[in-house]
């Protein structure tokens, strides 16, 4: 919600500045050579006639930034170096847009399932993809999620995207899915 009014704001800010950029200076007095400020009242007509043209180019604004949102949240995987449970920064705009959406609409809630590769053994492994998630929900809370919609669990090496016993398939099961749930 506080998206979309911020949205709207930058749009009317945007407008506004846009009109008055093309405003003219004022009406010339060709008799006296003086130039007349315009009232308070044209001054205010001015503006509300800015802030209503903003407001189609605001909508406009924030239905382009809604779809950018969504095409965004449509990235559920997050994939790690080899050990690591830290973020990488090519997935932070998308793990952005969830936190927005989550923060948005309260009733929706996420499991964030954490994988690690083969290597290791299946403690360590279980461990790492506690990390992992936790790392996902630190992330997803510092940006607007709520804890309660934020459930974490952890498959270590039991659930591998690809069988190969290459760095490829080793880098494909190195991840955390971001899975919807219904409540």
């Amino acid at each position: 919600m506080q998206t979309t009014a911020l949205y709207k704001t930058l749009g009317l800010a945007f407008g506004a500045m846009l009109i008055s950029a093309c405003a003219s200076k004022g009406d010339v007095n060709e008799g006296a050579g003086s130039t007349v400020a315009p009232t308070a009242t044209e001054q205010q007509a001015e503006d509300t006639n800015a802030v209503e043209s903003a407001g189609v180019n605001g909508e406009a604004l924030e239905a382009e930034a809604n779809e950018a949102q969504a095409a965004l949240r449509e990235q559920t995987v997050f994939y790690f170096d080899f050990d690591q449970s830290t973020l990488k920064s090519e997935g932070k705009a998308a793990l952005m847009a969830h936190a927005a959406f989550l923060a948005a609409n309260p009733a929706a809630s996420v499991v964030l399932e954490g994988h690690a590769d083969e290597r290791g053994t299946v403690e360590y492994n279980l461990a790492l993809g506690e990390r992992r998630s936790m790392t996902v929900r630190r992330f997803l809370m510092a940006n607007g999620a709520n804890g309660s919609q934020l459930k974490v669990v952890s498959f270590g090496e039991e659930r591998p995207v690809m069988m190969g016993h290459d760095e490829g398939s080793y880098a494909k099961n190195r991840r955390v899915e971001v899975k919807y749930q219904s409540r």
